[in-house]
């Protein structure tokens, strides 16, 4: 642990726009499980950030998304947003570890589907 309390877990980090993301964020914390880990919110509004396990980079290909690789080195969760300009939505220590990259695809491809779903009835 580290002195904030919080893990120091190897991760990757899977970016996605923010409405997506959202959307992903309450489909995963409306599970059965606990499915959800730290989020990162830029000060833009246009993206969300997932950590995932590290090595997730390696199969990532989902269209509209990005999983930044690390090379198996996977940065460490901190306490603080790792990338300037950004906030946690889900701080470290309040939720998972890291978001499961399975479940996460899932519920990036329902958001997507309700998102158009809601777009086409405009």
């Amino acid at each position: 642990m580290s002195s904030s309390g919080t893990a120091a877990v190897p991760c990757d980090l899977v970016t996605v726009p923010a409405r997506q993301g959202f959307e992903a964020v309450d489909i995963l914390r409306r599970a059965a499980v606990r499915a959800v880990g730290p989020v990162l919110h830029d000060g833009t509004c246009d993206t969300l950030g997932f950590l995932v396990p590290p090595g997730t980079a390696d199969a990532w290909n989902l269209p509209g998304s990005a999983c930044t690789q690390t090379f198996g080195q996977g940065m460490r969760v901190p306490a603080e947003p790792p990338v300037r300009g950004t906030r946690w939505l889900l701080p470290p220590g309040e939720v998972d570890e890291v978001t499961d990259p399975e479940l996460l695809r899932r519920a990036l491809g329902e958001a997507a589907r309700l998102i158009e779903a809601a777009d086409s009835r405009y």
